[in-house]
């Protein structure tokens, strides 16, 4: 493993236990899938690459792939195979809805998530979590940003 995926994977390991809590994204306080992997890019990158905005469910069903464009623009998608930790992954529920959950995974069979009605978590990445990532992400190293 990298530093950087070293670091990545160390700090969401820090947010196991932060209750849940949409849009938040303050370890220890509260956050959502997208607020944890925010909290570990500010504490490991610095500040944010663009600002998250208001976000809510309704837009699942819009067709609009917000989370993975972002994670397009900020990081580098590589293919499920060559997922290493440290790696962010974006989670589609259902075939045809919008791509809308996040985790970072910290091993090839777990990864920490924030989840809905729970708190972040560290979860298997089981085969019902696998065919459900619609992408895979490698952070970017800090000084290609």
């Amino acid at each position: 493993m990298s530093d950087l995926s070293e670091r990545i994977v160390a700090e969401a390991l820090d947010w196991v236990g932060t209750p849940y809590r949409h849009q938040g994204s303050t370890r220890g306080v509260g956050c959502d899938c997208l607020g944890l992997v925010r909290g570990v890019w500010r504490a490991v990158l610095g500040e944010e690459p663009e600002p998250a905005g208001a976000y809510h469910t309704d837009w699942l069903a819009s067709g609009e792939e917000i989370l993975l464009d972002a994670a397009r623009r900020h990081c580098r998608e590589k293919p499920v195979a060559a997922m290493r930790p440290g790696d962010l992954l974006v989670f589609r529920w259902r075939t045809g809805m919008s791509a809308s959950h996040c985790g970072i995974a910290v091993s090839a069979e777990r990864f920490v998530h924030a989840y809905e009605r729970h708190a972040v978590m560290l979860s298997w990445l089981a085969p019902s979590w696998r065919r459900r990532i619609a992408g895979v992400f490698a952070f970017p190293e800090p000084e290609q940003r």
